[in-house]
């Protein structure tokens, strides 16, 4: 069995190109547990707290629950679900996940395999990584979950290992992706200004997609921002956003009490992007709505002072 190619074929609920990351949570979650207990269950009443943080940080911007990926990705075949009846799950309503005693852990043959190839834990990992989720949130996400990937095997798929797809090759676009990007933006990050360079070498610049490509997002400059990784990584976790007009939008769930976050993000409300240069085609604008509705958290801040670019 190909466990590569059925974790990167996991069943997602997909409508209007909403971002639905619940199962591939639960399941990197499912590995970070293994990897600590591999023999230990996953009762549902005593993760489910966790899991609901994973999915209110890492998942989409609307209210949604645990108890669904619980269920559901038994179908999936890598995940088993028992009650305190015996085997199978009672459904995905979340009351009788707790009444029932549910719990859950990877599916036998699954778990068989990882016994058999250590190094198989890495892999999957990166793959759920890779497909749905940015580059800049992996290591924060592995910490989230529990999850050690110094301690697995990460040797990234490779043209024609199992588990190779062209979903997968688009990858290797990225370096000419973050070239033209950083070149429309003239080397500086869109949204603070910042432009270091280390030598004859930017440094701290990064070309982040709006609409992530493990959701169909193109590697094209009509869909990159260059940011500093600053804010990159608040673009990415839906702290950041853009609006109409190409102003930057602050989320009001952010809270920053000291001079470093007024200065460093509260102050950027409203705020024009900068660039790109001229000729170059700005971000598209269905791409910038993908990442208001599927990424940004909550409302926009209103601007206190009138917008600038600077």
């Amino acid at each position: 069995m190909d466990w590569l190619e059925r974790v990167a074929k996991l069943r997602r609920w997909t409508s209007n190109d909403v971002r639905a990351p619940h199962k591939p949570l639960l399941l990197l979650y499912a590995l970070g547990s293994y990897q600590r207990d591999a023999d230990g269950d996953l009762r549902y009443s005593a993760i489910e707290g966790e899991l609901k943080r994973l999915l209110e940080e890492y998942g989409p911007s609307h209210p949604t629950t645990p108890a669904y990926p619980f269920h559901h990705l038994v179908s999936d075949g890598v995940w088993e679900v028992r009650t305190d009846q015996g085997p199978g799950s009672p459904g995905s309503g979340v009351r009788v996940l707790r009444s029932s005693g549910a719990t859950g852990r990877l599916a036998p043959e699954l778990r068989v395999a990882l016994r058999k190839e250590p190094a198989l834990l890495g892999r999957l990992a990166r793959v759920l990584l890779d497909f749905h989720f940015p580059p800049s949130l992996h290591t924060d996400l592995c910490e989230a979950v529990g999850l050690d990937l110094d301690l697995a095997d990460t040797e990234g798929l490779t043209e024609g290992a199992p588990g190779w797809s062209e979903r997968a090759a688009r990858r290797l676009r990225d370096r000419r992706m973050r070239e033209l990007v950083l070149t429309a933006y003239e080397f500086q990050c869109a949204f603070c200004g910042y432009d270091g360079m280390l030598g004859a070498s930017t440094v701290g610049l990064e070309a982040a997609h709006v609409r992530w490509w493990s959701y169909d997002g193109p590697d094209r400059v009509d869909n990159g921002l260059c940011l500093c990784s600053l804010h990159h990584k608040l673009f990415d976790k839906g702290v950041l956003g853009l609006g109409e007009g190409h102003r930057v939008l602050v989320s009001q769930r952010f809270v920053g009490r000291s001079e470093a976050s007024r200065q460093h993000v509260l102050a950027l409300t409203g705020r024009l992007v900068l660039g790109p240069q001229a000729g170059t085609p700005p971000v598209a604008d269905r791409h910038r709505k993908w990442h208001a509705e599927q990424v940004f958290h909550g409302e926009p801040r209103e601007s206190t002072s009138p917008p600038s670019t600077v």
